[in-house]
Formats: C-alpha cells, sequence, structure tokens
C-alpha cells in the first residue's frame, strides 16, 4: 500500500466516523471510520517502514575513475 492510499484510507475513515450522521440499517458507519483508520495507518506504518530499509540497502554510485 502506498502512502497516498493510506492517507486516503485514514480521510475516508475519519470522514465516516466524525463527519457523517446517515443510519443505515446494514452497516455501522462509526466503526466501518474506525477499521478503515486503523488500516490506513497500519499501511502508512508498513510503508514508511519498507521503504526506510529499501533505501538503506542502495549501493552509492561509482565514483568514476580517478585521475
Amino acid at each position: 500500500m502506498t502512502i497516498g492510499a493510506s492517507l486516503f484510507l485514514i480521510a475516508v475513515g475519519a470522514i465516516l466516523k466524525y463527519a457523517v450522521t446517515a443510519n443505515v440499517s446494514f452497516i455501522d458507519l462509526r466503526i466501518t471510520g474506525v477499521i478503515l483508520m486503523v488500516i490506513g495507518v497500519l499501511g502508512l506504518v508498513l510503508s514508511l517502514f519498507f521503504g526506510a530499509s529499501a533505501r538503506s540497502r542502495e549501493t552509492p554510485p561509482h565514483p568514476g575513475p580517478r585521475l
């Protein structure tokens, strides 16, 4: 999951939890919002962790021939 997708899930979850006041009979929108926010935070943490570890494994560029 990318950082953008994680932020999107957090934003949609927060909107469902705090801004939507509609009542739907087959789903609880507040619980759905919390679930989306938790998934978004987990995805954000994992993408930052794997992105940082991928950058640390890169080899530095070869400096070129010495003159």
